[in-house]
């Protein structure tokens, strides 16, 4: 089980690249130390994603990063994905943890639910993102997720990840809250050199950055 690796730069594609310029993208946060890859292209046809999903799950496999696929569970097993992450309108979590069998890893969007955290473990969910922590770009009429939601669910054993106006700015207090991973779209991929701002993430989860 791949759940310990649910640590560091969350990476999630955005929806305004596809194809070799989105896989390209990747790469560079890949580059620059992003640790976990999330596929996500609620717009793409399925012969899209599958063709895209391809290639980053190579490039994925390049880095030593965890290729997660966005509330999809077929393409996630088509493409030999490390998981996939379901919010709750993408399908029931028992079903997809019976179909990705104990190997990959199922992520459950909680919101700002402590109860809704409880049920996505005993449904197997094997981590739990938290947000929109902030305002997000991504997402502006997103639930608010508070920091001490970090703190509350560490009694659940399971990695927790926040999502949602992640800056480099605010991504400390974040991680002093209790998060292990940070997900970010906007604030990587709009930045002017995605490798540069992905190592500038990745230096925070460094011993001793948080001193």
């Amino acid at each position: 089980m791949n759940a310990h690796r649910i640590r560091g730069l969350y990476a999630i594609t955005p929806e305004g690249a596809a194809g070799e310029d989105l896989v390209a993208l990747a790469e560079e946060a890949l580059a620059g130390g992003a640790a976990i890859l999330q596929y996500r292209a609620k717009a793409a046809s399925a012969a899209e994603r599958l063709a895209t999903g391809t290639r980053l799950r190579e490039v994925a496999r390049r880095y030593g990063a965890l290729c997660i696929v966005n509330d999809d569970v077929e393409l996630a097993l088509l493409l030999d994905a490390d998981g996939v992450h379901l919010g709750r309108d993408d399908g029931a979590l028992a079903v997809a943890r019976a179909r990705l069998g104990p190997q990959r890893l199922l992520g459950a969007s909680c919101y700002d639910s402590l109860t809704a955290a409880r049920a996505a473990v005993a449904a197997g969910a094997d981590y739990l993102a938290f947000g929109s922590v902030y305002a997000s770009p991504t997402k502006p009429g997103h639930v608010r997720a508070p920091l001490k939601l970090f703190a509350e669910a560490r009694a659940l054993g399971r990695p927790l990840v926040a999502i949602g106006g992640i800056t480099l700015e605010n991504a400390p207090a974040v991680l002093a809250a209790g998060a292990d991973a940070l997900a970010v779209i906007s604030a990587l991929f709009d930045a002017p050199e995605v490798r540069s701002r992905a190592r500038a993430f990745a230096r925070l989860f460094l011993p001793g950055a948080m001193a």
